[in-house]
């Protein structure tokens, strides 16, 4: 959600008794501004927090004029002081998807890859690194996980110039009922993989200003958005 909105937005989306105190709410309110011109970024959103056994992490988001650009995140352990995080890296992905358990809450952490992947380790000693992760290389790896797998924007909610850069379509009021019920409208908001091997005869029948990202209708496995699917179907039927 975006850091202006938080005030509003904050309390429709605590449920089940889920939610940030009115401390760390007001903490927020008065930090994420002055994050965002620090920082300089045109749009902030709060991201959300990944609780730990010691302590919470709270993440926030930076984006620039281009959408689709690499996000700037940041990370704080009380909602007021914020930490840059460093872009993830192949290596960070491949190392963090072998970590089980909860999150320490201690960015300094540091987990034994000699007890998880033995090659792994091996090979960090040959290139005269420590065997070791620290719990930010996987909270970073997470976080980017995370907005791979279920950073979705409904087909029309962005649009791509000619000259390549991704913005908000300001004309977009939203799918139809039709539209909404089918998984071919809604896209990953990451760099697409699928839409690279279609042949020129698919890509005949796309709009590239909006057709540029890879929808959900080609996940493996598949019906993986069918959550989306049946959600529509029912307030369809309760809307006829």
């Amino acid at each position: 959600m975006e850091a202006l909105a938080l005030p509003a937005a904050l309390p429709l989306v605590a449920g089940g008794g889920a939610g940030l105190s009115p401390e760390r709410r007001a903490a927020l309110g008065a930090s994420l501004p002055l994050v965002q011109r620090d920082y300089r970024f045109e749009r902030l959103w709060f991201w959300g927090c990944i609780q730990g056994v010691r302590g919470a992490y709270y993440i926030a988001e930076g984006l620039g004029p281009d959408r689709a650009a690499p996000r700037s995140r940041l990370y704080s352990l009380n909602c007021l002081d914020w930490s840059l995080l460093t872009p993830a890296t192949k290596e960070m992905l491949a190392l963090a998807e072998q970590l089980k358990g909860h999150f320490q809450g201690d960015p300094s952490f540091e987990y034994s890859l000699a007890e998880i992947d033995a090659e792994a380790a091996a090979r960090l000693v040959q290139s005269g690194k420590e065997p070791v992760i620290k719990e930010e290389a996987r909270l970073i790896a997470t976080i980017e996980q995370i907005d791979r797998a279920v950073g979705i924007v409904p087909r029309g909610a962005f649009v791509k110039t000619p000259l390549g850069s991704v913005h908000e379509n300001r004309y977009f009021e939203g799918l139809s009922l039709v539209e909404a019920k089918k998984l071919s409208s809604y896209f990953h908001f990451t760099e697409p993989a699928n839409l690279k091997n279609k042949t020129l005869l698919e890509k005949a029948d796309l709009d590239p200003s909006t057709d540029f990202l890879d929808s959900l209708e080609h996940d493996i496995p598949r019906g993986k958005g069918s959550k989306i699917k049946r959600c529509n179907e029912r307030e369809g039927n309760r809307e006829v």
